[in-house]
């Protein structure tokens, strides 16, 4: 079981003791909706002391459309999802894809909203927006100032009842290309990237809608035309087969006029059912293997279960929890802990018509064993659970979870919006959350062994292997099936003939874009600050909206503290810290912090290590104890010293296989030559080998000191409860630690050189362009340079991305910018290119950056940055991790809380002529390192044709 997936199923809302409380008399609802013919109120639930739920008011049209209404007056923010019931799964054979495309297609502008004017018109009314689709529903949403409401709603409506006349073969050809990018970054480019799709094929039968992945087959798409894609909208995109829900600082009176103003004239569509819901069966193990570009061999292991909902999802969650889900699990102990495999894991991932019992495992190759030997593990773990059974502490750690993710799922509107969609679209039911957590609390230890023996005991399972290349002897057996391969003959003859378009009738001019009202007031939190008597400065707010807490610890010492040839001392002391103590096991640990609810997470980054705490505060006593036991009795063991080092250098013998990981490394050795700077924070194979456990010791003795650390913490406690709790934890620690002496050297690079990085037969580039520049700062020439870069590749609609995304379709994402801290900085422009397309690409890059910098920013540009940028504060604040990033940066930029008027006082005031000064001073590419990974047999030749030098960079 994943604690994500149970956290998103018991996610709530506003008051943490809420009641299911059914009430269709409200007065001032009845009244509403009788004002508004076409509208009929379905139900309204109700929050009080009596039981957990969301509060929500469920309307439908005449039309067919469900809205859900959700009040949260917290923050000045509303969050409207549209959640559409189809995925790909309600895709045919031989046209797989379409959902996703048309995720795409919904961005690219309708009837009365221009092409590329959806994501701007967001980003200018300083919100976020995006869209995701799997195999069940597509969803549409954006968070933004409540004063924005009406604007987003014109927006959702347009592309609903407006968008096929607005869908040209020109952007149809444009998208298409954007999704093959897509799926060579994440799919064909990524090491184990089509894992999911091969399990698939053998998993499920022949044309069942799972057998095929999300994002669709290439050949499909290359073979359809707009108008089968148009034909797939019309079928399932109606009103009838969607839900939008609203949530904010909103009230149902405010939204239904609105609501019934642009979505009531849309037509309903065809009628849609819910699919069935078929078992899956297999009459013998199905052996399937495929050789990619990897450094370790990769056992996967699926069982077909249940379906989501099904009365045995919950139990077999926590059978797959027991069996490989922590580090308390069957798994981990025997080939984790044993050192035998690098990784290994199990899970059990939902849909709608079906789950699978997902079992993975990567082999140590210091062990000698081989995918066939992890299979024999798994099966024998299996015999060993049956001898176990369930411990009550199976079932405790699962309540527990479910608590927690309940109480941090009511942080944010989107979340809790996000939950009401899902369960109205795959229940009927919003107010669904009740049961989903009664399912899991009623689960029983006979449950969980009884599903065992149902799906798992015995049965039948897809064992796939994944090799690296040319190694097929490693394979766990032999191949024993093939999925069927169809002819789906040539290009698509779909025309437009074949259409029948549903057209709205307006009674208003929805080609006028809905004006905004007066920004909302944001109040930057209430602050608390203090220093204990050992040093350590504490910066802290309370938030009262959970009963939560918050806390980050920022100890100097970093990668910056270590030697070059040590690189990596700081991680590996970081998770030796959040391995065995002297008085608990490093399983122990694990079991108490999960009957909590609570997270520990220690990580190291290039200055500090950072602790950062998750608790409930009811529990919070009970967990500070912990991070007092974690910091300051580390057991430092030989064996999680060496199982710790292993993983770390498998990781990155596995890394060096993704573009992107060698793009990084390489460009940093490029612009920091010799010095730490230029180093991996997670070291390399030469730097891990060199690392012994007295190194991590000294390391630890030497720079974990309190002088000069920082807590921020954000809490439904107020100041003198929190002061106390920290005094007891930290108020023994004392000492200072060294300051670190790092010096950055700048190497001179040649101008007119491209670096070009082999990855052999990549079917993707990725490009870096930059170099070395200022350091952070928060109202000085680096926050400048930041607002400047914000129309040349600082957001989706900006120069590059339009450029090379949706004007060329060379990339799913060009993007530049000004990065930075205390110690250093520079400027970035990058992208995941496809490979023919690497030389244009250059070129684009080029060409834009120097017109920037030659000519500036335009009227337009400059003022769609100052909208965007100074009406984002309303989302600064919401949740109480957002509030503790905004403390950090507070301490370590010693600002007051005023900063944030200073900053927008700027982007209201800065001139074009200055922005223009800043973008000729900083974006001359002739200053600039050129890197390119990739496939160095067919792009030196391109590459060559540019004019610059190309030289094979090795690093």
């Amino acid at each position: 079981m994943k604690l994500t997936k149970i956290a998103l199923a018991v996610l709530l809302t506003t008051g943490l003791a809420a009641c299911n409380s059914t009430d269709t008399t409200d007065k001032n609802i009845q009244a509403a909706a009788s004002l508004l013919p076409g509208i009929t109120l379905i139900e309204s639930v109700t929050a009080n002391a009596a039981e957990i739920n969301i509060p929500y008011k469920k309307y439908q049209l005449a039309n067919g459309l469900t809205v859900i209404v959700h009040e949260d007056h917290s923050d000045p923010l509303v969050h409207v999802d549209v959640t559409y019931h189809v995925g790909s799964a309600r895709e045919e054979l031989g046209k797989s894809g379409f959902a996703h495309f048309f995720e795409h297609m919904m961005f690219q502008g309708s009837e009365n909203v221009a092409d590329e004017e959806h994501f701007k018109i967001i980003t200018e009314a300083g919100g976020t927006l995006n869209g995701t689709t799997n195999s069940d529903r597509t969803n549409y949403f954006e968070t933004v100032p409540v004063n924005q409401l009406e604007k987003m709603l014109w927006l959702e409506a347009d592309r609903m009842g407006f968008l096929l006349d607005a869908v040209t073969q020109e952007k149809f050809e444009v998208q298409r290309e954007t999704v093959k990018n897509e799926r060579g970054q994440r799919v064909d480019n990524r090491p184990y990237g089509r894992l999911n799709e091969r399990v698939s094929q053998a998993l499920y039968p022949d044309g069942h809608p799972y057998s095929w992945p999300v994002i669709g087959f290439m050949d499909d798409l290359n073979r359809v035309n707009v108008n089968d894609l148009k034909a797939f909208f019309l079928r399932w995109y109606g009103p009838n087969n969607a839900t939008i829900t609203i949530g904010g600082n909103i009230s149902a009176e405010e939204v239904l006029p609105l609501v019934s103003k642009y979505f009531a004239p849309i037509p309903r569509g065809p009628e849609v059912d819910n699919a069935e819901k078929r078992a899956v069966t297999l009459d013998a193990d199905r052996y399937i293997s495929m050789e990619d570009k990897v450094h370790l061999p990769l056992l996967s292991i699926n069982y077909p279960t249940a379906y989501a909902r099904h009365e045995d999802e919950a139990p077999l969650d926590i059978l797959a929890e027991i069996i490989g889900g922590g580090n308390n699990s069957i798994l981990y102990k025997n080939l984790v802990k044993t050192q035998l495999a690098v990784q290994a894991g199990v899970s059990h991932p939902c849909r709608e018509l079906a789950c699978s019992l997902s079992i993975y495992a990567l082999p140590n190759p210091a062990s000698g064993k081989t995918l066939a030997d992890m299979e024999k593990i798994v099966r024998d773990s299996f015999t060993e659970f049956e001898q176990r059974g369930v411990t009550q502490d199976d079932l405790d750690k699962v309540k527990a979870k479910i608590e927690s993710g309940a109480i941090f799922g009511l942080q944010s509107v989107s979340g809790k919006v996000s939950q009401l969609a899902a369960f109205e679209t795959f229940t009927g039911n919003p107010n669904y959350i009740k049961d989903d957590i009664a399912r899991y609390n009623s689960v029983t230890k006979a449950d969980v062994m009884r599903v065992f023996n149902e799906y798992v005991k015995d049965k039948f399972s897809v064992i796939m292997s994944v090799v690296p290349e040319g190694q097929p002897q490693l394979i766990a057996a032999k191949d024993n099936f093939t999925p069927i391969s169809h002819d789906f003959g040539g290009p698509s003859s779909t025309s437009a003939d074949d259409l029948v378009a549903r057209k709205a009738v307006d009674t208003f001019d929805r080609s006028k874009q809905p004006t905004a009202g007066k920004n909302p007031a944001v109040d930057v939190p209430t602050l608390w600050q203090t220093t204990t008597n050992n040093g350590i400065a504490v910066l802290g707010t309370q938030s009262t909206e959970t009963p939560t807490t918050s806390l980050l610890i920022k100890v100097p010492g970093g990668q910056y503290n270590e030697q070059a040839k040590k690189v990596s001392l700081a991680s590996v002391t970081a998770a030796l810290l959040s391995e065995s103590t002297q008085n608990y096991t490093t399983e122990e640990m694990s079991n108490a912090l999960e009957k909590l609810g609570s997270s520990i997470r220690i990580s190291a980054n290039s200055t500090h290590t950072n602790i950062f705490v998750s608790s409930l505060t009811k529990n919070l006593d009970a967990t500070l104890a912990l991070v007092e036991e974690k910091l300051f009795n580390p057991a430092f063991s030989e064996d999680d010293f060496n199982r710790n080092k292993q993983q770390s250098i498998q990781n990155i013998q596995h890394a060096m296989k993704d573009a992107g990981y060698l793009a990084s490394n390489a460009y940093s050795k490029l612009l920091y030559g010799n010095s730490i700077a230029a180093l991996p924070n997670g070291g390399t194979l030469e730097s891990l080998a060199a690392i012994n456990l007295d190194d991590v010791k000294g390391f630890y003795q030497s720079n974990f000191k309190p002088q000069g650390s920082e807590v921020i913490v954000v809490s439904d406690l107020d100041q003198s409860a929190l002061q106390g709790k920290i005094k007891n934890t930290l108020d023994n620690w004392q000492g200072k630690a060294p300051v670190s002496t790092a010096k950055f050297e700048e190497p001179k690079i040649a101008g007119n050189v491209i670096y070009l990085v082999d990855k052999p037969d990549a079917p993707q580039s990725e490009i870096r362009i930059g170099k070395r520049g200022m350091i952070e700062d928060i109202t000085g020439e680096f926050f400048k340079s930041n607002l400047m870069n914000f129309a040349i590749g600082g957001n989706f609609n900006s120069r590059i991305n339009l450029n090379l995304r949706e004007d060329k379709g060379y990339t799913y994402g060009a993007r530049t910018r000004f990065w930075g801290d205390a110690t250093s900085g520079g400027f970035t422009a990058s992208a995941a290119v496809r490979a023919d397309s690497t030389a244009a690409s250059i070129v684009e890059f080029t060409n834009e950056l120097n017109n920037y910098a030659q000519n500036g920013i335009t009227d337009d540009e400059l003022s769609f940055m100052r909208q965007a940028i100074n009406q984002k504060d309303a989302l600064k604040y919401e949740t109480p991790n957002a509030k503790l990033g905004f403390l950090a940066q507070i301490l370590e930029h010693d600002l007051q809380p005023s900063f944030v008027k200073d900053r927008n006082e700027i982007v209201s005031t800065i001139s074009k002529d200055e922005i223009n000064a800043l973008a000729a001073k900083h974006l001359n590419t002739k200053e600039m390192v050129y890197l390119v990974v990739g496939d160095a047999k067919t792009l030196k030749p391109q590459l060559e044709k540019l004019g610059m030098k190309v030289v094979d960079y090795t690093f």
